[in-house]
């Protein structure tokens, strides 16, 4: 018989907060009720399962909380105009639309951070990111509209990977920050 030298990792009851809160809101959104009954469920199923599964999840990353929160509030606020712009778009004359490829240079190589940052730019209506090309330092970028991909994807990179990266307390390496 063996033993490692590896130390166990112990599991606390928060160590996982959005996962937590997303069991416990779904688990509301499954049940259609906002009973006691259900709210005391939810709340025990946010504990448990991340305590149960914990040691098999990586170390989750810690919030800056209000810059996450801002960049809620950034991604819905684009969420509700991009609705209107690509209405506007789709609903005017079909000559109008120019739609691109935009190459945006990742900051970092962190795989939160760019998982994140892919999937902020799709649930923005009229862009979808195609490719994360993670070799490169890229995601590939199909936008419905545009004409300026360098100024676009400046624009995404301000608006959502820079608060991203500072939620998450992440730096963004030297090597990318060039080619940005």
């Amino acid at each position: 018989m063996s033993t490692s030298n590896t130390p166990v990792r112990t599991v606390g009851w928060f160590d996982h907060p959005v996962l937590s809160l997303l069991l416990g809101v779904s688990w509301l959104a499954l049940s259609h009720s906002l009973a006691l009954v259900h709210i005391l469920s939810a709340v025990l199923i946010g504990l448990i399962i991340p305590k149960l599964v914990g040691p098999l999840l990586p170390a989750a990353d810690r919030l800056h909380w209000p810059s996450a929160i801002r960049l809620v509030g950034v991604v819905l606020w684009d969420i509700v105009v991009s609705n209107i712009t690509v209405a506007r778009l789709v609903l005017g004359p079909m000559d109008k639309p120019t739609p691109l490829w935009i190459p945006v240079p990742m900051s970092t190589r962190h795989p939160r951070v760019n998982a994140l940052f892919a999937s902020i730019i799709t649930t923005t209506p009229g862009t979808v990111s195609c490719v994360v090309d993670e070799q490169q330092g890229v995601i590939w970028v199909h936008a419905l509209n545009g004409d300026d991909p360098v100024a676009m994807a400046q624009d995404m990179k301000q608006r959502y990977e820079a608060p991203l990266l500072q939620a998450l307390g992440v730096s963004a390496t030297a090597d990318q920050e060039v080619r940005a």
